[in-house]
């Protein structure tokens, strides 16, 4: 998959989804660390890529309609250190077929994956 990982993630998921075999890219990487949502959006959508972020502005699947997009995995654990968010990501990548969620909206938690597809 063609990845961008939101300023609120670690970077060194940078690696660890290389190492899958993902094409991941940063918004540091890109120079946009601090620019508001739409800026970054533009910019995810216009290299094509599936943003994988915290941040709850992009929650609104009104605004972001699956299948409208590349996707989004929004991430949202109580203990949202880098460590955690770190694990559960790399889990995800490793235990699902995440190559189904282009073009969906997914939320993981804790104890659950929810995946909103085009209707």
């Amino acid at each position: 998959m063609n990845l961008k990982l939101d300023e609120n993630l670690p970077s060194r998921l940078v690696s660890t989804l290389s190492k899958m075999g993902h094409d991941v890219d940063t918004v540091a990487e890109e120079g946009i660390t601090g620019a508001d949502d739409d800026k970054v959006w533009s910019a995810t959508q216009q290299a094509g890529k599936f943003l994988i972020t915290q941040d709850l502005d992009f929650s609104d699947i009104r605004r972001f309609q699956p299948g409208t997009h590349e996707g989004i995995l929004l991430v949202r654990l109580r203990d949202p250190g880098a460590d955690s968010l770190a694990s559960a990501v790399e889990a995800v990548f490793t235990s699902e077929d995440v190559a189904s969620w282009r073009r969906c909206f997914v939320v993981l938690t804790e104890h659950k994956i929810r995946v909103r597809r085009a209707e």
